[in-house]
């Protein structure tokens, strides 16, 4: 098949080579015949198999799903040009510009591969998790490995099968917490009145949270500031971080970081908890 032919599987390809090891914070181990990322590791990334990013590559599978195309253009590191570059390859809709979006720029890319040792999770405009660093896995459970209902912060919240299972308890206390979500949420409404993922999420949770159709019964719109939380780590404990949330300019992704300061008990419990996390793969 000639690369004319194969558009998507070439895209894909050189993508993938231009994009060192570094680049997304993975070691660059062994011999390397080119210094681009391997397809184990790009598939690892994007969270499908390897042999269906051959088969892309290849030309045996053109038609990846939204869901793919958005996991690949996150871990290639697309710009939004190249992004819908992707999604007309794989004869997908692009994404819309009244829709939330899930895609995370090169350089917000490249901020959490430097601070990979930093508990930092990025949020759509939604409260959906996108993804997170692995310190922010170790306090919170691994990303990818969350039920779908699990990924999104408002579900969590106010859901009953999450509340039973709630380990953070906010400074402000829980009713202030519910309150500023909920006002924060109306906020992205107000930005994305179209987005069916949103309505489908207010929907439910209206139809199954008394407390969130309460609160949005009553119209605030804000934007959720700096809090001071307390995890229940089934490892270390009840450890006490501040919790900040950056905003992306020309995007509304959130960062969410959770730091303590310099010689605490709470930054010795997060050294804990990076060291046995870079132990963790050899103890398997």
């Amino acid at each position: 098949m000639t690369e004319e032919q194969n558009q998507l599987g070439t895209a894909l390809r050189r993508w993938r080579d231009r994009l060192a090891p570094a680049d997304v914070g993975l070691p660059a181990t062994g011999k390397r015949r080119a210094a681009g990322l391997r397809r184990e590791e790009l598939a690892a990334l994007a969270g499908v198999s390897v042999d269906y990013l051959v088969r892309m590559e290849q030309g045996r599978a053109s038609r990846p799903s939204e869901q793919v195309a958005a996991a690949l253009a996150r871990a290639l590191h697309l710009e939004a040009s190249e992004r819908d570059h992707l999604y007309r390859l794989a004869h997908l809709p692009l994404p819309g510009s009244g829709r939330i979006s899930t895609h995370i720029p090169p350089s917000v890319q490249r901020l959490l591969a430097a601070l990979t040792r930093e508990a930092l999770a990025v949020f759509a405009a939604d409260w959906t998790l996108i993804t997170c660093t692995g310190l922010w896995a170790s306090l919170f459970g691994e990303c990818e490995q969350l039920p779908a209902d699990r990924r999104n912060l408002v579900r969590d919240t106010f859901l009953p099968e999450s509340a039973s299972e709630r380990r953070i308890r906010s400074e402000r206390g829980q009713e202030a917490l519910e309150a500023a979500l909920v006002a924060d949420l109306r906020t992205a409404q107000g930005t994305f009145p179209d987005d069916p993922r949103l309505r489908e999420l207010i929907r439910d949770c209206t139809a199954r949270s008394p407390r969130f159709a309460q609160l949005w019964s009553q119209g605030v719109a804000g934007a959720l500031g700096h809090d001071r939380k307390t995890v229940a780590h089934p490892v270390i404990g009840d450890i006490t971080l501040d919790c900040d949330i950056l905003t992306v300019p020309g995007s509304d992704l959130r960062i969410v970081a959770y730091t303590a300061a310099a010689g605490t008990p709470s930054a010795r419990q997060l050294d804990f908890l990076r060291v046995t996390a870079a132990r963790a793969p050899l103890d398997g």
